[in-house]
């Protein structure tokens, strides 16, 4: 049975037996994690299992947003407080070489944290560019005011997370650096011209050839003056799938988020419509999770190729960890030295 085109989460740290029932008879591709899910590892490592095997794949994506900073799921004290992308940003500046050696030893690092829960899909790194006046929804989420800063950071922690055994998601796609709103409160509307928003796009246009990208709820009128991205087939088709290039596997952003109205089954019908591969709903809220799987067929054609590589993406390779936290942390005093 080929799984649905969907990514749920759950609302506890283990499935209840009506979340059981659900996720045997409608088959998510994906689970996914947030603080709520995650108390010791032993927990993490069981919950992870137990979704695992209730769908029957034992490479059923398990996804997390763990981008350091002020989005990490998994916290102190039995976790590291990995950097910001915004401190990383501040020694690359300084010393770009230092820099996108610490990027790369947060990537690792993060995903060994994940590999050891069994948690395979990183919700990281965040492209959007750092714009002056816009929200702080981004802020210091984003490495750099524009592509030339932004991408070799964002290059060595995907680097980094894949040499951990972990996949990508790098979002918001197709830039969401720009929005005056926080979408998770209200629907945000850029009036940039096309031009303007080319050098949005160009972090997503440099790093195209990622596993998996996660759209941004934001109206880009340039492009399509009503419809968010998530939601509009042209933005999908003329800029994510054109103008960037990006062929790898779409995901909305959380459907569940207030800047979309209307149902999430519906929400979730019109994203697939548009041109998305998966549509993600994080509240772990039963009655919404049954209307968003009603929505979404089983995976089939492009999506489900898609689907594949992006599960079979990361390549796992050795490294003396303890010297890599050791290099971070000497890495992580150096913006107050310079």
């Amino acid at each position: 049975m080929a799984p649905k085109a969907f990514i749920c989460g759950c609302s506890g740290l283990e499935l209840t037996e009506p979340e059981r029932a659900f996720l045997r008879a409608e088959q998510p591709w994906g689970l996914i994690l947030f603080a709520r899910n995650c108390g010791e590892p032993d927990q993490i490592r069981r919950l992870v299992a137990s979704f695992r095997s209730i769908v029957g794949r034992a490479d059923a994506p398990v996804l997390i947003d763990q981008e350091g900073g002020r989005i990490q799921r998994l916290k102190p004290p039995r976790w590291t407080a990995y950097p910001a992308a915004a401190a990383i940003s501040e020694l690359a500046a300084a010393d770009p070489q230092a820099g996108r050696r610490m990027a790369w030893l947060c990537g690792r690092l993060i995903g060994e944290d994940l590999f050891e829960l069994g948690i395979t899909v990183d919700c990281a790194p965040v492209l959007d560019l750092r714009v002056a006046g816009a929200h702080d929804i981004v802020g210091d989420r984003s490495y750099g005011a524009s592509a030339d800063d932004i991408v070799p950071l964002a290059e060595s922690v995907v680097d980094g997370l894949s040499a951990a055994g972990i996949a990508p998601v790098v979002k918001h796609i197709p830039g969401h650096g720009r929005a005056l709103a926080d979408s998770h409160l209200e629907l945000p509307v850029v009036d940039a011209s096309a031009d303007t928003l080319a050098a949005d796009f160009e972090p997503f246009r440099r790093m195209n050839q990622l596993p998996m990208a996660m759209t941004a709820h934001v109206v880009y009128r340039a492009f399509d003056p009503q419809e968010p991205a998530t939601l509009s087939r042209r933005v999908i088709e003329e800029v994510i799938r054109g103008a960037i290039g990006f062929d790898g596997l779409v995901m909305t952003d959380d459907l569940s988020m207030r800047a979309l109205s209307g149902g999430v089954g519906e929400n979730a019908a019109r994203a697939l419509a548009a041109g998305c591969d998966i549509a993600l709903h994080c509240n772990g809220d039963l009655g919404e999770m049954a209307e968003v799987a009603a929505a979404c067929p089983p995976l089939a054609g492009k999506a489900a190729e898609r689907a594949a590589a992006a599960t079979a993406w990361a390549a796992r390779k050795a490294a003396d960890l303890a010297a890599a936290r050791r290099e971070l942390s000497a890495l992580s005093a150096r913006p107050e030295e310079v």
